[in-house]
């Protein structure tokens, strides 16, 4: 059985429509992009995970969530424990820039939307170029991703 964990990202888009993404290499999951993000603490909404997430991983304080663009869940192994992982995914804009990470070794790109598309590396929520492309309104659910 696996232990439910929540969590929330931000897509951050530039004004020319380039999306900042990290680059992670998971022994489990391998390669794959994600943006800014992690796990809700206790007493805090998914929101407030998001700013909170976005000051400590880029040092960017400025960026408000616009709207939440999916949800999705998917199974991994977290710090040595099985998890269901239940993500909400927002987005915003801002301007293009370098991140102030905690980590100096972080690996982050701009992508633009065309190579994102083309990325040929898995992206954390799946389907991201294609849920940016088309620009709902709603959030879509994409449910549990394998």
């Amino acid at each position: 059985m696996r232990t439910p964990r929540y969590a929330a990202r931000i897509v951050v888009l530039d004004p020319g429509g380039s999306v900042f993404l990290f680059r992670e290499n998971n022994v489990e999951v391998g390669i794959h992009w994600l943006p800014p993000g992690g796990g809700i603490d206790p007493g805090e909404t998914p929101e407030e995970c998001v700013r909170r997430e976005l000051r400590e991983e880029t040092g960017w304080t400025d960026l408000q969530p616009h709207r939440l663009l999916c949800t999705w869940e998917h199974d991994f192994t977290h710090q040595g424990v099985p998890v269901r992982q239940h993500e909400h995914i927002y987005v915003t804009s801002g301007p293009r820039r370098d991140p102030v990470p905690e980590e100096p070794d972080a690996h982050w790109r701009w992508l633009s939307p065309g190579a994102l598309a083309g990325l040929g590396e898995p992206s954390w929520p799946p389907r991201l170029a294609e849920l940016l492309a088309e620009g709902g309104a709603e959030p879509v659910h994409l449910g549990l991703v394998g």
